[in-house]
């Protein structure tokens, strides 16, 4: 069941319940391919002890060397694990009726909105808090990362650069954070909201603008022939199975590399669509 909004705004702040989530990735960029191999949700409601789910998540490609440096999750641990469509209905079960929050919100749900656009699911009618942004607008500190916020905040770490550890860092920074804007009179998730600079949306899916072939392939999982330009400017010929489209990118599942590609549209030179599904 998807939140009431209008409803929600009026809740008290220790009523309301939140889901504070991280994720780790391959890379930075979801326009890109990159796709989270990590994923964990503290639930609950400010005033009670929370619930956890962590799990490695199947990200269908390496990770790469920045991102590796960072988490340190190596490939043959993720191979193994779920892939996302797998567990994608328990991770909306804990997102549902819940106020989804984040530490720079944006990078997790633009690696969790392009998972929703794989599956042609829409992403799930929920208010959006960033602790950054908050952070920002009520709190001068010389560095906003969240282990420098935890210092200044007197709040322990554990397991810093995992998905578990810095969601549960996050959400003793919405306490903290909550707690003293309570005291300054912002008492209900509406005011907690403008509190943080006003409403954070998901990104949108904007399919209408490309070529007919390649929306149908996208919305009816269609295979694609491509005829396309590569780097040194030979034109090769292959079949895809397109996964997602951002920022002027095909993402799509090559058959002639058998692996996961990235394809500007711009240096696609015709595409036509295969007989039925891949």
């Amino acid at each position: 069941m998807e939140m009431d909004q209008s409803a929600a705004l009026t809740q008290p702040l220790d009523q309301v319940v939140f889901a504070v989530i991280d994720v780790e990735t391959t890379g930075l960029n979801p326009d890109l391919g990159h796709r989270l191999c990590e994923l964990a949700i503290v639930r609950g409601r400010l005033v009670e002890e929370p619930q956890t789910l962590a799990q490695y998540v199947n990200p269908e490609r390496p990770v790469d060397p920045g991102a590796y440096a960072v988490h340190r999750i190596p490939d043959e641990v993720l191979w193994r694990a779920p892939r996302f469509p797998e567990i994608a209905a328990v991770v909306r079960e804990w997102l549902e009726d819940a106020v989804l929050v984040g530490h720079n919100v944006h990078f997790d749900v633009g690696f969790l909105a392009a998972e929703w656009r794989r599956l042609r699911w829409p992403p799930p009618s929920c208010p959006i808090i960033d602790t950054l942004a908050l952070l920002k607008r009520w709190r001068w500190l010389p560095r906003y990362s969240l282990g420098h916020i935890a210092h200044a905040l007197g709040i322990p770490m554990s397991d810093a650069h995992s998905a578990r550890g810095d969601a549960l860092t996050t959400w003793r920074v919405l306490q903290t954070m909550v707690r003293e804007l309570q005291r300054r009179g912002i008492t209900t998730l509406g005011e907690l909201i403008r509190a943080q600079g006003g409403p954070i949306s998901w990104p949108l899916t904007r399919w209408e603008g490309l070529p007919a072939p390649l929306q149908e392939a996208l919305r009816h999982r269609r295979r694609l022939w491509l005829r396309y330009l590569d780097n040194q400017g030979r034109a090769t010929e292959r079949w895809v199975e397109p996964l997602d489209v951002s920022q002027g990118y095909l993402i799509a599942y090559c058959h002639l590399r058998g692996a996961q590609r990235t394809f500007r549209l711009d240096r696609i030179l015709e595409m036509h669509l295969g007989e039925g599904a891949p």
